[in-house]
């Protein structure tokens, strides 16, 4: 871990409340210890999950908070310890930035699932000091989760691909949906949800969208390259697609229905949730039964999935769809995400920023 010695301070924007307002807020920040890397924050994505934590929408918010896990910055200086970065290199952080190292989570390399895990803001960091997170000038992170960008990836683009697209990629890797031909269904066409598509079809599925409505079937076809796309609420459609899908992604997260997509799975169809909601999900235990069907969840990936993900999107040219915003913006971004008015995740330009306004 870093070192708990000497401190720091960097600016970033916090809420101070469940309003969930951002505004700048200077914060003590540790000097870089052994296994440390001092980072500048250049870009960092915009997550839905950032505005349940600012606005308290699970009941475990602390205040100040700044919240953005979807780092990517520039190497400082690394401690005297550090084997894997050097000064100048672009590199990315998610939402670990600690775990116990010592249970079977950790020593399988998934240490997302940790029970000891620490959240890269609205945490408690060793040193007992509250973590925060990307919404800011500089961080300083332990090496162990700390990811390169590889060269040719645009920082800007790789930031969304350190939850959206991870969130994604872990899954189908785990769960040996990575063959050529499978039938994918994507439930929900958002920050993940866009990046479900891409990562998908770049894997060779047959990518199917499912919406509430038509008005996204030209961006989802035209743009992001679905195969097929179904609107929920017509019956013939959801009919036609019975019996057709190998996997489902659903990356709604608001509270919804499960018993409509289940049907739409085969024998064995695995139906994956990556939304975060706070209300149960209910479903009737016939619509799994009777065709072996299995729901699961997912939770981002591994540090070492951080970097598979990261080259197999440079290899295969994925990127994410953006809207680069500057953080005097963030307030009425995070406003907008909320109502889903964003194609499909914003970033904000932190470097180019003024933060202390």
């Amino acid at each position: 871990m870093g070192s708990v010695g000497s401190e720091r301070t960097t600016t970033g924007w916090a809420a101070t409340d469940p309003s969930g307002i951002l505004s700048p807020y200077t914060f003590a920040l540790r000097e870089t210890g052994p296994e440390d890397v001092y980072i500048k924050v250049t870009y960092c994505g915009v997550c839905h999950t950032d505005i349940h934590q600012v606005k308290n929408d699970l009941g475990m918010s602390n205040y100040p908070m700044v919240p953005g896990h979807e780092t990517v910055g520039e190497v400082i200086e690394v401690g005297k310890d550090v084997t894997k970065f050097k000064a100048g290199d672009s590199v990315g952080v998610g939402l670990i930035i600690g775990s116990c190292r010592e249970c079977s989570s950790c020593t399988s390399n998934i240490e997302q699932y940790c029970n000891k895990k620490i959240w890269n803001y609205n945490d408690v960091y060793t040193d007992g000091k509250p973590t925060q997170g990307g919404f800011a000038s500089t961080m300083v992170i332990d090496q162990k989760f700390v990811v390169k960008i590889p060269e040719g990836l645009a920082p800007e683009q790789a930031a969304p691909l350190l939850c959206a697209g991870l969130t994604v990629y872990s899954p189908l890797r785990k769960f040996d949906l990575t063959t050529s031909g499978l039938r994918a269904g994507i439930l929900g066409l958002g920050g993940v949800g866009h990046m479900g598509v891409k990562i998908a079809k770049a894997m060779g599925h047959h990518v199917t969208v499912i919406s509430s409505s038509n008005k996204k079937k030209e961006e989802a076809m035209d743009h992001l390259g679905a195969d097929d796309y179904i609107v929920s609420s017509e019956p013939e459609q959801m009919g036609r697609a019975v019996d057709t899908l190998d996997y489902i992604m659903d990356t709604i997260p608001v509270v919804h229905p499960l018993e409509p997509y289940l049907p739409l799975l085969k024998v064995d169809g695995r139906f994956i949730i990556m939304g975060v909601i706070a209300q149960p999900l209910q479903f009737i235990t016939p619509m799994i039964m009777l065709g072996r069907k299995s729901i699961t969840g997912t939770f981002i990936g591994s540090v070492e999935e951080s970097s598979e993900m990261l080259e197999f999107c440079k290899e295969k040219g994925v990127t994410s769809s953006i809207e680069l915003v500057k953080m005097d913006y963030i307030n009425k971004a995070m406003e907008r995400l909320e109502k889903n008015d964003v194609r499909y995740r914003f970033v904000v330009d932190v470097a180019g920023s003024k933060i202390d306004l």
